[in-house]
């Protein structure tokens, strides 16, 4: 799995907080958008659900953000 950061792919890692484990592949992955700013932009959070298969544990991480257009 990738992440778009502008137009570099970069592959994201993510660690567990709990035992410090290297996840490689979310359980699932979803787009968060936050409320436009006054200059009309948004930020785009891409999120990804980690299971750690040493100690069972689920976390989220933010595997990437982006800023997009609001359009009118």
């Amino acid at each position: 799995m990738y992440a778009n950061g502008g137009n570099v792919m970069a592959k994201v890692i993510a660690k567990c907080p709990n035992c410090g484990t290297t996840v490689k592949k979310p359980r699932t992955e979803w787009d968060l958008r936050g409320r436009p700013s006054k200059k009309g932009e948004r930020v785009v959070l891409h999120i990804g659900l980690f299971d750690c298969p040493k100690c069972k544990k689920t976390f989220r991480k933010v595997m990437y953000k982006r800023k997009e257009k609001v359009k009118r």
